[in-house]
């Protein structure tokens, strides 16, 4: 049956035609611009004059049509049609329906089925019980994919362009940047899918409490804290994500991980130069902390956080070659360092560590403390290298575009761009050496160290300690030892690695 024929029944029998209406918006605005509720009452109006009863409205807020990304309401209209629920789908243009081509032939099948008519405020009806009304709707949606794709593509070249000069190419503000110029514009509210007035931000600006947060997390990673601890201050701090949600260890180190804050502009996931803004840090140390961040030995567990200096660093004295863990034990349950292979007892972890500390405090209060430094990165030329960093990216693009245009052979084109990597590689360890902090830097020269070293955190702690000293548990004596106590601080041992 027909989908007027259809209509024509139900007034026969006395009812009105039952009708739907679907609404969509997305960031295409083919629709004029026109937001949900705007649909929405065009789309009324037009059931209104027709003397159809509305009995549901589906609305997609921000979903395109054409990207493939599911749309909850669209196929839920399209389980209730398949029950029966009504006889016209009403939109305010076909466009708003469908954008792909297998879309549209299912929705056509289903409205065969069930009789269903589409009408539209702005094409008309659509009958896609006809021929000719199917053809309508076939080229309808034809056009409709290549205006997509045709956008599609100029939005991506400016966003190229844009990312070749170092401008900002749009999308959501990024932690660091975006100061209010005063101005604002029009923008569709995410969440009701009508036009809003927004501040017009200038993305070459820094924002100067976030700016000051990035710096921080740097200059803690390249001290050996950690993720963790940035996170922990920055939620004490009560900064949150561009988004405004709390910050999370992968946002953080996502944030820490983007060359933007060194100034340097991306498309599509590679570096392309230099951006049109103030870098938040310098490129050596933004290309330290990716080096520490990738760095494969690194440890990257998030389960439980250590609790004590020496967990798993302090090693057992029986040649096994295994990390102390802390474990609770004896009739009062204390935390006692074991070695996990179960060789000896244990050794009551709070005594052990503040020995182990009262032992790094006193050998860095010494005046030849400042001996104990790594060699500081006077000898690398910081610029020079940075000079080299952007000749060789600009050497592989140049490869890439030769293999491109096909003036270069596949092999000549691996071999290049395998030498260019290499020697890339080079010179950004060369950089990352010259911003990495020793983790003793914090405490040699201080006046009052056992005072700077309670000020650090616990991972920075362990870092010095892993960075110092060999800590290795033997099996302790029994009975009283000569201090009159019974804790055998002689099996201790400490192997100095500097």
């Amino acid at each position: 049956m027909s989908p007027t024929l259809r209509a024509a029944v139900d007034v026969a029998a006395g009812g009105k035609t039952r009708a739907v209406i679907y609404c969509r918006i997305s960031q295409d605005r083919t629709g004029a611009g026109l937001g949900v509720d705007r649909q929405r009452q065009d789309c009324e109006a037009l059931a209104e004059r027709n003397g159809w009863d509305v009995v549901e409205v589906y609305v997609d807020n921000d979903v395109s049509a054409y990207s493939g990304k599911k749309r909850k309401r669209y196929e839920d209209m399209l389980a209730d049609l398949e029950l029966g629920k009504a006889t016209v789908v009403i939109a305010w243009h076909t466009d708003r329906l469908h954008r792909s081509p297998t879309e549209l032939e299912k929705y056509i099948d289903l409205s065969e089925r069930r009789g269903v008519a589409t009408h539209t405020v702005q094409a008309g009806t659509i009958d896609l019980a006809t021929p000719s009304g199917r053809m309508t709707a076939r080229i309808l949606g034809a056009v409709a994919r290549q205006e997509s794709e045709h956008k599609g593509h100029r939005v991506a070249r400016a966003r190229q362009q844009k990312a070749m000069a170092g401008e900002w190419a749009g999308g959501i503000r990024p932690f660091g940047w975006g100061v209010p110029t005063g101005e604002t514009t029009k923008k569709v509210d995410r969440k009701s899918g009508e036009e809003i007035e927004a501040p017009v931000l200038d993305m070459t600006k820094s924002v100067p409490e976030e700016a000051a947060a990035v710096l921080h997390w740097t200059d803690t990673i390249l001290s050996g804290g950690s993720i963790r601890s940035c996170v922990q201050w920055t939620n004490d701090k009560g900064l949150t994500t561009p988004r405004g949600n709390p910050m999370t260890h992968q946002d953080l180190r996502e944030m820490l991980m983007r060359p933007r804050n060194a100034g340097i502009a991306v498309y599509r996931g590679e570096e392309v130069g230099p951006g049109q803004w103030a870098p938040l840090v310098p490129v050596e140390k933004f290309r330290a902390v990716v080096a520490i961040l990738t760095d494969p030995a690194r440890t990257t567990n998030r389960g439980a956080q250590p609790k004590w200096v020496g967990s798993l660093i302090y090693v057992c004295g029986r040649d096994c070659g295994e990390g102390m863990i802390v474990t609770q034990s004896g009739g009062r349950q204390y935390p006692s360092y074991r070695c996990p292979s179960g060789h000896g007892g244990g050794r009551r972890a709070e005594i052990v560590d503040q020995y182990v500390e009262d032992t790094i405090v006193e050998r860095l209060s010494r005046d030849d403390a400042h001996e104990l430094l790594l060699p500081g990165p006077d000898g690398i030329d910081v610029p020079g290298l940075q000079a080299e960093d952007v000749r060789i990216e600009q050497r592989m693009r140049n490869l890439g575009g030769m293999f491109g245009a096909g003036e270069l052979e596949l092999t000549a084109f691996t071999e290049g761009m395998e030498t260019a990597r290499a020697q890339l590689a080079g010179v950004r360890s060369q950089l990352a050496q010259a911003a990495t902090v020793d983790p003793l830097a914090a405490l040699v020269g201080q006046p009052d160290v056992r005072k700077a070293w309670k000020t650090l955190d616990l991972e920075r702690k362990r870092n010095v300690l892993r960075a110092l000293v060999t800590v290795t548990l033997v099996k302790p004596r029994a009975g009283r030892m000569p201090d009159g106590g019974y804790f055998d601080y002689g099996a201790i041992h400490f192997t100095w690695r500097r």
